[in-house]
């Protein structure tokens, strides 16, 4: 069973001004943490005021038009807009106040500083969604031509009830429902408004807190516990994605992670220590023959010892292969749980676990929005090492090569993001001892 994310929709939610209980009512269960990281990122702060001055000023545009005409007032003296917002953007270097102003202006030069400060929020959103899609929202074209933002304006309040929490956007408004209800609303409805379609489940899909729980529950009634990780039938990056979306106090209790490994896998199990707080063992098992793995019977032989000699009473498997059944045989008295792949793992295995009470679940549940940091680390360290023979080679086979080399299953959409951000913008740079190196920009 999984559950729809609200990563993505959060931030958005953040950005155009949704006011804070809401917020919290609505995301703060799932992504409270994320609302606070928001509230102390300057750059999201900044779209997040200029956007609630401009959806208000719409919202109030007569009156605020009339009393400033008539009554000399300005956005300052005007309970609709908020006044620690305004001058914190002022404390912050931007010039939102001024005098002799009407309603139009501010219009124009609230849509102008955002337009100027949307592209500083990019970090904010992962690789793989579409930036300009995301950027749309928030950027509006020819603002400054004659009736550009009147037409805006109209369309916003003949359609208000089509907006997210009532909060402008530069959209097509239409009778969706909330478009920040879930990440897979959301990119939905965002990329259809660009004629594209979004596919990939993976990342806006999470394994339930019923699965989760199960998970916690078994690491809380162990003495001690240890994973297990069969290299050569696991897939890193959905193991990452685990450890990622799984919360981490709860894996703080765990002792250890130990890869068994095989020298035909991925190199991403090379980089995952560094990209979790528990103690990472990488045991790379040489094969006697070629034809020939031996990371079964390694695998085995170190479970059986952390048994007997070091305490360790629980043991999470992560393997697809049946052969890891006579490991749990083996070991009567220990508890286990397994995480498998679906398309790795067959019936018969599942019924077995299933006969001796041994809680299993798929590693695929859970949602690979948040390996890019991961994923990126791959592909740069195996970008590195073309570097030197780079000359002559085509960019967009190159780009396809990385991504074959180091297993990584991504959309074409992703690749082509990839290579336009890190393979089109490789440049030539001077080092203090005068060579020449070709530098990523990360």
């Amino acid at each position: 069973m999984t559950v729809d994310t609200k990563e993505v929709v959060t931030t958005i939610a953040f950005m155009i001004g949704v006011r804070k209980s809401a917020l919290e009512q609505c995301f703060g269960d799932e992504c409270g943490d994320i609302i606070e990281k928001l509230y102390q990122d300057q750059e999201a702060c900044v779209i997040r005021y200029l956007c609630k001055l401009r959806t208000f000023l719409f919202r109030y545009f007569k009156k605020t038009d009339v009393a400033m005409r008539y009554d000399l007032k300005n956005i300052t003296s005007l309970e609709w807009f908020d006044h620690e917002n305004i001058n914190q953007l002022e404390k912050w270097g931007f010039e939102i106040v001024h005098v002799n102003y009407r309603a139009e202006k501010y219009i124009q030069d609230f849509t102008r500083l955002i337009n100027e400060n949307i592209d500083k929020c990019s970090h904010l959103f992962y690789d793989w969604i579409n930036w300009d899609y995301i950027r749309d929202l928030f950027f509006v074209p020819k603002y400054n031509k004659p009736n550009v933002m009147k037409d805006e304006f109209t369309k916003y309040m003949s359609n208000i009830e089509c907006y997210p929490f009532q909060m402008y956007i530069h959209w097509k408004p239409a009778e969706l429902g909330s478009i920040v209800y879930s990440d897979r609303k959301f990119l939905k409805v965002i990329y259809s408004q660009h004629d594209d379609v979004f596919t990939d489940f993976t990342k806006y899909r999470d394994a339930a807190d019923e699965t989760k729980n199960n998970i916690y529950d078994f690491i809380d009634s162990s003495t001690k516990t240890a994973i297990a990780v069969d290299c050569e039938n696991s897939n890193v990056f959905k193991l990452y994605s685990v450890l990622k979306n799984l919360n981490q106090n709860e894996l703080s209790k765990i002792e250890k992670i130990t890869l068994y490994d095989d020298s035909n896998t991925t190199s991403g199990w090379d980089w995952i220590a560094n990209f979790t707080h528990i103690p990472v063992e990488h045991i790379e098992v040489a094969r006697v023959t070629d034809r020939k793995s031996l990371v079964d019977i390694r695998m085995t032989a170190s479970v059986c010892s952390d048994f007997y000699q070091e305490g360790i009473t629980s043991f999470i498997i992560v393997s697809s292969d049946s052969d890891f059944w006579g490991l749990i045989s083996s070991l009567p008295n220990a508890a286990f749980l397994v995480m498998y792949e679906y398309e790795k793992c067959g019936s018969a295995i599942k019924n077995a676990l299933s006969e001796h009470d041994i809680y299993y679940c798929a590693i695929d549940d859970f949602c690979t929005a948040g390996t890019d940091d991961l994923k990126k680390a791959v592909l740069f360290d195996e970008l590195e090492k073309h570097l030197p023979n780079i000359y002559g080679e085509n960019a967009l086979e190159l780009t396809h090569k990385l991504y074959e080399n180091t297993r990584i299953t991504a959309t074409q959409k992703e690749m082509e993001i990839f290579y336009n951000k890190y393979i089109k913008t490789l440049r030539l740079k001077l080092t203090p001892e005068g060579n020449f190196t070709i530098e990523i920009m990360k």
